[in-house]
């Protein structure tokens, strides 16, 4: 069997239960779209039904398919963490063996004072903090002083918020390829995030101009190998942050669910690329951290309505994949960060087999190594193909 085209979508943070080792990571009982399904009386997600996802797991109001049109399992991550780029990273092939380091306690001082000499800044804060939170607490202090907000969280991050009126997002852009240029070795964060944001004291919002500088990964992605064939790949939302725009021949830029929804189904209806890879944000950003479950479940169910689109416009030869990267449980109220959970499998194409349980899957890297046999790529990516279980 000859595969085109490969399309794979990751619907951010849409865990569907605790994985083995949850409990080492404080997440114990987390199950993130199963809780939401519970938390507003069931989902309305037809297509992704139709595709198996209700045989992963019972979810509210996404009865098991009776066969399903797709093809289904679960994930679970074998690199340590639940980090928006390791998760991402072991998809595409490549697992950490050592998790990115965290700083719960905020960042070493004389880590701190070499990127301000370096970037001809000060900062406050430097705390674990919500983001929306700490441009409050600390917003008024930032315009008087004109001192960056310095903060972090549980994963691997180091973000500066700053009012685009005192810091263009160019500028702000800048001072953060200096400080990702700093952590490197010990300090090798996964993303550095550029925050910026606008508005008065009682009322500062964070704007769409968010930027992550991403390590680049450590040997070859999918991406890459893609790339190294002279075959062509896009990036649409946040997945160019995420791989350092390596391994990619175009990227598209997107602010919110809707333009990843429309950027992906333009890219499926009209284009030639053998690899169109999406993150749908917002479920993690929006809504998994502001633990929100109802706005959560009102983004599943409008992804559930652009998956319809996508399936609808898939080409006899076309293979799609929809995944997620960790969970983000907003139904646990005492926290607000990623959950360590399985992440869902749905593979469909109209020349593949259908309502094949693809069982649980040891690590997201099955998925580079399917794709890598599905397009006769070589490679050296752990984990185990399941192409031949759905190829007819």
């Amino acid at each position: 069997m000859n595969i085109g085209r490969v399309i794979l979508v990751v619907a951010d943070a849409c865990g569907v239960g605790e994985a083995p080792d949850a409990a080492q990571y404080g997440d114990s009982g987390s199950a993130t779209v199963p809780h939401v399904a519970e938390a507003v009386n069931g989902l309305d997600m037809y297509t992704c039904g139709k595709l198996g996802l209700g045989n992963i797991v019972p979810i509210e109001g996404v009865p098991a398919a009776n066969p399903p049109i797709g093809n289904y399992g679960k994930l679970a991550e074998k690199a340590a963490g639940k980090d928006s780029t390791s998760g991402h990273w072991e998809m595409a092939g490549v697992v950490l063996d050592k998790p990115f380091p965290v700083f719960p306690k905020g960042f070493p001082r004389d880590l701190v004072e070499e990127f301000e000499r370096r970037a001809g800044v000060e900062v406050i804060g430097n705390v674990a903090a919500s983001g929306t939170e700490i441009i409050q607490k600390l917003g008024f202090a930032h315009l008087e002083t004109k001192a960056l907000i310095l903060y972090t969280s549980a994963d691997s991050v180091f973000q500066l918020a700053a009012h685009e009126r005192l810091y263009p997002p160019e500028r702000l852009y800048e001072i953060c390829q200096t400080a990702r240029e700093l952590l490197q070795d010990e300090y090798a964060v996964g993303r550095v995030i550029a925050r910026p944001f606008e508005g008065e004291p009682g009322n500062f919002k964070r704007t769409r101009n968010r930027r992550d500088f991403s390590l680049e990964p450590p040997s070859d992605t999918i991406l890459d190998l893609f790339v190294k064939d002279n075959l062509r790949t896009v990036g649409i939302g946040k997945i160019a942050d995420l791989f350092a725009s390596r391994g990619l021949t175009e990227k598209v830029k997107t602010e919110n669910n809707r333009d990843v929804a429309g950027a992906l189904i333009q890219a499926v209806e009209e284009t030639d690329y053998d690899l169109i890879f999406a993150n749908f944000v917002d479920f993690d950003e929006l809504h998994g951290h502001r633990n929100n479950p109802i706005g959560f479940a009102r983004a599943l169910e409008d992804f559930d309505l652009a998956m319809e689109e996508v399936v609808e416009e898939l080409r006899p030869d076309d293979m799609l994949i929809i995944t997620a990267d960790h969970g983000c449980d907003p139904t646990i109220t005492t926290s607000t960060d990623h959950s360590r959970e399985y992440v869902p499998l749905l593979v469909h194409g109209r020349q593949l087999a259908k309502g094949v349980d693809l069982g649980t899957r040891e690590t997201f890297a099955d998925i580079a190594t399917t794709i890598a046999e599905a397009k006769g790529l070589n490679h050296s990516f752990p984990g185990t193909s399941f192409f031949r279980e759905i190829a007819k």
